[in-house]
C-alpha cells in the first residue's frame, strides 16, 4: 500500500510534464482504491495474478486486452521480472523501470539505482518521470488522496459513529511483522488518556489487526474497534476524519499523510529514512537503540527494545508539544 501511494509522485510528475495526457493503472485488486483517489489517474484495471504467479498465458492475454488502448509508455514499477512482460506482450514501444531479475532486455529504459543519490522510495518513483542523464528535480511531489465531505458523513452513518468532537485514529496493525508494531497495550493506555482529554478513539485496519483492536478496546471500553470491518476504501475515509492519528510504520501510515491529517509516526525496526510519512504534519517518534534499524520482521535480539522502551508517556509528550489544543 505505502508504495502505491508513493508511486504518486511519478504520476503528478508525468501530469505536469504534459497535462493532457491519459493515465491509466493496472494493479492487484486491493490497490485500485488507493488508485481511484489520485486526481492523475484516468482509469484503473486490475492485475489478475496472484503474488509470484508466472502465469504466462494469463499475462498473454491480458496484454492482448490493452493493445486496443495504444500505450506511448509504460513505467514498471515493481522490479520483478514478471512484471515487464505484460507491457512487453502488449507492444507498448517504451518501457521504463529499473534493473533487477535479469529484466533489462524486457525495458526499453532500464536504469541502475544509485541508492545515495535517491535515498527514499518516493525520490526513486518521481526520478522515472526524467531522462535517465538528468537529475532529480526536488521538491518531490508529496502524495495527495480525495475524500468528499459527503464520502465523511456517509460513512459515519454507515458505522454509527457521532459527528462532532474530536477523533483519534489509530493504526496499530503493520503487515510486514510485529517488529514495526508497537505493543497492543501502549496503545490502550494512550487511548485510556486521549479519551480522558475528550478524544473518540477509533481503531482501524485490516481483520489480520481484529485481535490487536479488541486488546486496545479492552483497555479503553469506549474505543471503536473497526479493524477488519472495513474495505481500504472505508479505512482512507475513516482517516480522513481524524483529527489526531496515531500509527505504526504501515500502509495506513501513509494514507494519512497523503489525506494530511495530524500524526505520530511510531518507528522501530524500520527506518524513517526510507519512507517517511510524508506530510509536514506528521511527526517521526523513534527510541534510539543501537540495534535500530535492523529491518527485521521479528526483533531478532528477543528484546524489542525499540518499541518496548517507547513509553505511551513520551507519545503522549509528543502528542501535546506538536499538537497543543
Amino acid at each position: 500500500m505505502g508504495d502505491a501511494l508513493l508511486s504518486q509522485s511519478l504520476l503528478t510528475r508525468l501530469k505536469q510534464k504534459d497535462p493532457q495526457s491519459r493515465i491509466d493503472i493496472l494493479a492487484p485488486g486491493w490497490a485500485l482504491p488507493i488508485f481511484r483517489r489520485m486526481p492523475e489517474v484516468n482509469e484503473t484495471l486490475e492485475s489478475p495474478f496472484a503474488h509470484g504467479q508466472l502465469a504466462l498465458g494469463k499475462r498473454w492475454r491480458v496484454a492482448r486486452s490493452l493493445r486496443a488502448n495504444r500505450y506511448d509508455r509504460a513505467y514498471v514499477l515493481p522490479n520483478s521480472f514478471k512484471s515487464a512482460l505484460v507491457p512487453l506482450f502488449a507492444g507498448i514501444f517504451e518501457r521504463i523501470g529499473f534493473v533487477g531479475e535479469v529484466r533489462q532486455w524486457l525495458l526499453t529504459d532500464a536504469r541502475r539505482l544509485d541508492e545515495r543519490a535517491l535515498p527514499l522510495m518516493v525520490e526513486r518513483f518521481a526520478w522515472l518521470a526524467d531522462a535517465a542523464d538528468t537529475a532529480l528535480k526536488r521538491p518531490v511531489p508529496r502524495p495527495q488522496l480525495r475524500v468528499t465531505e459527503a464520502e465523511r458523513a456517509q460513512l459515519r452513518r454507515r458505522f454509527g459513529l457521532a459527528e462532532g468532537g474530536r477523533v483519534a485514529c489509530f493504526c496499530p496493525g503493520a503487515e510486514f511483522g510485529p517488529a514495526k508494531r508497537w505493543p497492543a497495550p501502549y496503545f490502550g493506555e494512550l487511548a485510556q488518556r486521549l479519551g480522558a482529554e475528550g478524544f473518540a478513539v477509533w481503531l482501524v485496519g485490516s481483520a489480520k489487526e481484529r485481535d490487536i483492536g479488541d486488546v486496545i478496546s479492552g483497555s479503553y471500553a469506549a474505543a471503536v474497534n473497526l479493524c477488519g470491518r472495513t474495505t481500504l476504501d472505508d479505512a482512507v475515509v475513516l482517516l480522513s476524519c481524524a483529527d489526531l492519528v496515531v500509527s505504526n510504520d504501515s500502509g495506513l501510515m501513509h494514507v494519512a499523510a497523503a489525506l494530511d491529517r495530524p500524526m505520530i509516526a511510531l518507528y522501530g525496526s524500520s527506518s524513517p529514512s526510507f519512507t517517511p510519512p510524508l506530510s509536514g504534519r506528521a511527526q517521526v517518534v523513534k527510541h534510539a537503540v543501537p540495534c535500530s534499524p535492523c529491518f527485521q520482521r521479528v526483533c531478532p535480539l528477543k528484546h524489542f527494545d525499540c518499541m518496548i522502551k517507547l513509553a505511551p508517556s513520551r507519545v503522549l509528550d509528543e502528542i501535546h508539544r506538536h499538537f497543543p489544543t
